[in-house]
């Protein structure tokens, strides 16, 4: 069965990597993974490494609106969904948008941001639309929020709250690129002005088309299944940990593992599709207990999917 427009999502993918993003080939999978799965994605890493480079580069080749949020203490949910004023000329109370209302939203530093603040994002994660003053507003499709935050910063911060990291179906980070390519990368030296004029690779619906295709076309047989349900059990039976990977961590790990299948040119799920995104998808979903509060996440899942057997076609 033929893939609708992944030869265009694979180009997308060869000019993020050879113009744009460097030595980033994972984090780029993975971005364009979340995606294509319909989920947000959250970028944990020190400044510098090119987070901000990627949500802009990411929505520049697609073509989609951008919007950002650089998250303070003082940043209030309005300034997320936006507000009504009032118009004289009118004489009526205009709704103006927030920054939410755009294709790609980057949240920066999004631990910066008040429990408070941060509990906007919940309903236009989930449902894909905002309530302001008992009206509701659809958001743009597709819609995607890449959010970062710094993992050595701590004072000033607010930790995300479980029912916030569960919204992400990705987390992961960028990394250092190799020698060669950080080497080039200091040559070229920025290239913010050049993200500015990118021209698009594929439009908005070739886009949805790939998305339809993820979750339509590409199969997932109850083999797989059985696969991921097994391996989400194994987190909940961990003496480690307190709340393990949820069934909707389950479903998350699906939808994963069908775009990647997909970036494989393959319209069927394989256990290894599952293994390649079971730790950015699973890992910060678990809830250790208060004694293993220090454990690595992604090194306690890794034991859980080392120890489970991996079924034959």
């Amino acid at each position: 069965m033929s893939l609708p427009q992944r030869d265009a999502i694979m180009q997308m993918v060869d000019v993020l990597n050879s113009r744009y993003l460097r030595g980033k080939q994972q984090a780029v999978r993975l971005s364009v993974t979340a995606l294509l799965a319909g989920g947000h994605l959250l970028l944990e890493d020190i400044p510098g490494l090119g987070k901000t480079t990627l949500a802009l580069a990411l929505s520049g080749v697609l073509g989609l609106s951008f919007g950002r949020i650089q998250c303070t203490s003082d940043l209030l949910p309005s300034d997320i969904t936006g507000l009504s004023v009032f118009n004289r000329e009118e004489n009526r109370f205009v709704f103006v948008r927030g920054p939410v209302f755009n294709n790609i939203l980057l949240v920066d530093e999004i631990n910066r941001a008040m429990p408070r603040t941060q509990s906007a994002l919940l309903e236009a994660m989930e449902e894909r639309r905002v309530t302001v003053e008992g009206v509701t507003y659809p958001l743009p499709e597709p819609f995607m929020v890449i959010a970062t935050q710094n993992p050595l910063e701590q004072v000033g911060t607010y930790p995300l709250p479980e029912s916030q990291l569960d919204r992400f179906l990705i987390r992961t980070g960028i990394g250092y690129p190799s020698q060669e390519a950080e080497t080039a990368i200091i040559r070229a030296g920025s290239i913010r002005e050049e993200l500015r004029g990118i021209e698009p690779v594929i439009g908005v619906h070739e886009l949805q088309e790939a998305q339809r295709a993820v979750r339509e076309r590409v199969y997932l047989s109850e083999m797989v299944a059985g696969y991921i349900y097994r391996i989400i059990a194994g987190t909940r039976a961990s003496s480690f940990v307190l709340s393990g990977i949820s069934s909707r961590g389950g479903i998350c790990m699906a939808d994963a593992a069908r775009a990647h299948a997909y970036l494989e040119g393959r319209d069927f799920v394989v256990p290894e599709d599952v293994q390649a995104v079971a730790l950015p998808v699973g890992a910060h979903r678990l809830i250790l207990t208060a004694e293993q509060e220090s454990l690595n996440k992604e090194e306690l899942l890794r034991t859980v999917l080392d120890a489970i057997p991996v079924p034959l076609a």
